[in-house]
This record gives structure tokens, C-alpha cells and sequence, in this order.
């Protein structure tokens, strides 16, 4: 319709018909750990928030999008509470973020009674999905990772041995299950595990205890932060080589932080994991050069996921035309494909969870910096839990 044509209507008293969800604006509540133990990786998603916002704009299907930012604390009772709030208070059409599981549980049940669209940027127990039928994951979960890399130990490095050594707490009880599962059915035999306090541990009685028993491979799985280079140094200090003994773990032990803290001790530790910055394509370079320019420091997997719940959000508000109903997004999210800057990854219509490739990578010292450098991959990984949960 010609701008001439528009403005005779005006002058003639008649107004243009526009629908009325393209004249509101879509709010975005994001409920994280802005403070607390947890504080970085919500700085982290968050900027990977503001940065597709930046590179896409803030108007999508005709609607500017808002958000409203709460701070959980870390606190379950917290998130549930804000989500509450949220929804009832602020009118929000879309709940994200959740950086810990038991935020995004007790989120969940806010979104199914609401029927509200919720993405899931980081919390990665299996479990999370099934709280809401309108809830999807673009991050990852644990046995995703683990399952995979225990098949891996056993079939592609031919481990025979393994014991398994982790944090006493959730995510590592199901990062052990992962593993041993994966390890086990692979053909491996386990020659030992242990569980170790989650807080402040003495890394030294546990790595003696597995260097005993003298295992071809010791799988590890601690949080990340601190612990990684407090590990490193009883690797070091009680002389166990990672030559003889592979030392392999969750991403987490060997992210950029954790290198430089454990220096030359980290050589050699192999991972598994779904992102990594040195990840070698188009896509990821862009993505890094901007984030780099942004906030002065290099992605990681909480900033790769959050960008990706901003794709998701984008792409399924374009398919509905601007319509934020629950039902709505969640069936333009389901099957959804794109190209990552950690490669290809969709969403599992049933389970609505990440389908993406799982990534194995070793330290290794690149023009005199430790990376983590991919030597194999796992193409099209599901969540091993809730494929084996369907009849």
C-alpha cells in the first residue's frame, strides 16, 4: 500500500486495520543466578542475550521485544516465586534463562499451569523437559555428553580399565551413571569409583587411591572454577602421567580458566563437551570476533547456549507471525534445525531437548597457548535418558 494511498485514509478519518499482537510489545522474563556462587555463567548467558540482540535488533514479527530480569540467587523457592510474578504480575509471554537445575524445575510447573513457552539456556539434568510440555533446552545435558564419552573410551581409544572419580552431589552422580553406562556397554570393566565432597576437597587421597589401582584411564567430574587446577596439582604432585593414565572428564576441567591455572598439567586431559571457542568454523569465528569486541573476553558453553535460545526464540516468534501463545511456539520449536556457532543442532520434537554433536577434544600447547583441540566427534547425539524412557 503506497504512503500516499495511507495518509488519504488519515485525512479522510479512517485508520489502517493493524493487528493488535504487532502493536505490543513481547516481554522475556529471565530468571538467573545474578548473584551468588553461580554469578558468572549468568554474566556470560546474559551476554550472549544481549549480543544476538544486538546482531538482530529487538523487534521481531513485528513486535519489540522486552526483557524483565530477575535474580534467583541460586534459590529454587526464588525462581519459583519470580516466574510466578512474572507471569502474573508483569504479563510476560516467555520465560528463559535458568542457569541450575532447581531453578528450572521450579519454573517448570509455572510454565505448564501458565501453558507459557520457556527455553532453557543452561540447567542440564535430563529430567528438566518433562516438567513442561511447553519447555525446550538449548544447552545440553549430562548423560548426553557422558553416555557418548564412555562409548568413545571403550570403542575409539580402546580402554579397557577405567575408574571413575566424581563430586558427590547431582550432576556428578549422573555424570558417573552416564559414563560407567556408556563405558560398560562399550566393553569396558570398571576397576573402581569413588565419590568425593563437593565443597573444598583434598583432591590428594582420592587421586592415590585411583593411582593404586593403577587403571589405564581415570574419569573425572568436578565442578568447574577452582577445582579443575586443584585436581591438576595432585595429578602432578603424586607424579600420576597422563601419558600412561588418560585423565578423561566433562568439558568443564579443561575450560579456559581451569588451563591457565593448572598450566602444562592440563596437557593431555581429554574431554568431552558440545562447545568450545577454538571449535574450527565460519560460524564460531564470527561469533567469537563479536563476543571478543563486545565484552572483551572469549565465549564459552554458557554464552554459545544462551545465544541459542535467542535463535530459537526468534525463529519460532517469525513462524507463529508475532503470536506467543504457548502451544504455538512450542510447535514451531519442535524439529527446528540451524547451524550453531558449535555447529549443527535441532530440537528433538518429542523430547523437545538438544540434538547436537558431542565433541572430543585434548589439551594440547597450539603456538605456545593450551587448547582444547578436537581429535573426534559424535554426530546427532540425543539425550540417552529420554530416548531410553520411550516404549
Amino acid at each position: 500500500m503506497s504512503k500516499r494511498f495511507a495518509a488519504g485514509l488519515a485525512a479522510l478519518g479512517l485508520a489502517l486495520a493493524v493487528p493488535a499482537i504487532a502493536q505490543q510489545p513481547l516481554k522475556i522474563g529471565l530468571i538467573m543466578t545474578y548473584t551468588g556462587q553461580f554469578a558468572d555463567a549468568a554474566t556470560k548467558m546474559d551476554n550472549g542475550i544481549k549480543l544476538y540482540v544486538q546482531e538482530h535488533g529487538d523487534t521481531v514479527a513485528g513486535r519489540k521485544i522486552e526483557f524483565i530480569r530477575r535474580d534467583s540467587g541460586g534459590v529454587p523457592d526464588n525462581a519459583r516465586r519470580h516466574a510466578q510474578e512474572l507471569v502474573v504480575r508483569d504479563k510476560v509471554d516467555i520465560l528463559a534463562g535458568f542457569v541450575i537445575t532447581p531453578e528450572a524445575l521450579s519454573a517448570g510447573d509455572i510454565s505448564a499451569e501458565a501453558k507459557k513457552f520457556m527455553v532453557v539456556m543452561n540447567a542440564a539434568t535430563s529430567i528438566i523437559t518433562t516438567k513442561s510440555p511447553y519447555m525446550v533446552r538449548t544447552s545440553v545435558t549430562v548423560p548426553q555428553l557422558n553416555e557418548a564419552m564412555g562409548a568413545w573410551a571403550a570403542k575409539k581409544a580402546r580402554i579397557k580399565k577405567a575408574y571413575t572419580m566424581v563430586s558427590d552431589y547431582g550432576p556428578g552422580i549422573d555424570a558417573e551413571g552416564a559414563f560407567q553406562r556408556g563405558f560398560k556397554e562399550a566393553g569396558g570393566e570398571l576397576v573402581g569409583s569413588v565419590r568425593m565432597p563437593v565443597a573444598n576437597p583434598d583432591f590428594f587421597p582420592f587421586v592415590q587411591r585411583a593411582k593404586d589401582l593403577n587403571p589405564e584411564a581415570i574419569y573425572v567430574f568436578i565442578p568447574g572454577g577452582a577445582q579443575p587446577a586443584a585436581f591438576g596439582k595432585a595429578l602432578v604432585d603424586l607424579g600420576v602421567d597422563s601419558k600412561k593414565t588418560r585423565i578423561l572428564g566433562q568439558g568443564e576441567i579443561t575450560e579456559e580458566n581451569a588451563r591457565k591455572v593448572m598450566g602444562d598439567a592440563a596437557l593431555g586431559l581429554t574431554t568431552a563437551f558440545h562447545y568450545d571457542y577454538n571449535h574450527q568454523s565460519a560460524a564460531n569465528r564470527k561469533f567469537v570476533a563479536l563476543y571478543k569486541v563486545a565484552f572483551g573476553r572469549n565465549p564459552d558453553y554458557f554464552s554459545v547456549s544462551a545465544w541459542d535460545g535467542m535463535y530459537l526464540i526468534y525463529e519460532s516468534l517469525k513462524k507463529t507471525g508475532g503470536n506467543a501463545d504457548g502451544e504455538a511456539l512450542v510447535g514451531a520449536a519442535k524439529g527446528m534445525k540451524w547451524e550453531s556457532p558449535r555447529g549443527p543442532i535441532s530440537i528433538d520434537p518429542e523430547t523437545r531437548d538438544i540434538v547436537q554433536t558431542v565433541y572430543i577434544r585434548r589439551v594440547e600447547k597450539v603456538a605456545g597457548q593450551l587448547l582444547n583441540v578436537e581429535i573426534d566427534k559424535i554426530e546427532n547425539v540425543k539425550d540417552p535418558v529420554k530416548a531410553r524412557m520411550k516404549p
